[in-house]
């Protein structure tokens, strides 16, 4: 039971990407789906992904609702941060923590030095991706040329990274050490199979089962086929634990129970393996 409530009191995590091109259709949310990936794998739970507007209250509204959960110890958001118009993340965090924005000496550096070395010269749009909300610290970006910032809001991280997916990505590897000293010391591994020819609601009850029997393991079918005429699923179980082999045991005790269910209904299992 000890093990199972620190399972469940895991840290949140809110990833909120910005965008009116992404209320729009125009750009698929890859962001969203690959950094709460890496935020469970560290060890969070991803209580949120949220889409909101260039709007800076909206942005700022779901800020100050994620910062009034004590539970929330960390919030990223993506886009809005470039020397546009629209790009107002920054404004929007530091209206939703009571602070101005202020010049950041480092963060202009960096953007100077930038554009300098493409032979370009400082503008008032180029100047604007330095203005943080002070008291934040300049996140560099080894790709492109908007800096992010890191502010502490009480016992909570916001971190703002670019909307672009290779500067986010390149920008919050950086950021993980940071990251990790507010996650839990516990190690995450997903592993599963696939299994033909048994329909999602004939294996239902084995799903529940194997969740139900291992805490600390979440339990999922993906329907790949028709549930009729050709059923294919995928399993898939993430499980926490304090060690990796304990984290793998908990999995694979989990798929066992799946598979035993998959196997007593005629069903041909393929594809095992882990991803740590």
């Amino acid at each position: 039971m000890v093990f199972k409530l620190a399972i469940m009191g895991k840290p949140k995590a809110w990833i909120l990407t910005i965008g009116n091109e992404l209320l729009i259709g125009r750009i698929v949310n890859t962001n969203a789906s690959w950094l709460a990936r890496k935020l469970t794998f560290l060890g969070f739970s991803v209580e949120r992904i949220i889409v909101t507007p260039d709007e800076p209250a909206e942005v700022a509204e779901e800020i100050r609702r994620a910062l009034s959960r004590d539970d929330v110890k960390v919030v990223i958001t993506t886009g809005g941060l470039g020397p546009t118009y629209d790009d107002r993340t920054l404004e929007a965090v530091a209206r939703a923590i009571n602070r101005p924005l202020r010049l950041n000496e480092q963060a202009l550096q960096w953007v100077r030095q930038k554009y300098e070395s493409g032979g370009m010269q400082m503008t008032k749009e180029r100047e604007k991706m330095a203005y943080l909300p002070e008291g934040a610290e300049p996140i560099r970006n080894p790709v492109g040329t908007a800096p992010g910032s890191l502010v502490a809001a009480g016992e909570a991280l916001i971190a703002s990274l670019p909307g672009v997916p290779a500067e986010m990505q390149a920008m919050f590897e950086e950021l993980m050490p940071r990251l990790k000293q507010l996650a839990p010391p516990l190690e995450v591994i997903d592993c599963g199979f696939i299994v033909v020819g048994v329909p999602e609601s004939s294996l239902a009850p084995y799903v529940e089962e194997a969740e139900r029997k291992n805490p600390g393991c979440y339990v999922k079918s993906h329907p790949k086929g028709h549930e009729i005429r050709g059923p294919v699923l995928e399993i898939r179980v993430l499980a926490s634990a304090r060690t990796r082999d304990e984290a793998r045991e908990l999995a694979l005790r989990a798929l066992e129970v799946v598979k035993g269910g998959a196997r007593s209904l005629g069903g041909e299992i393929t594809e095992e393996g882990c991803q740590e």
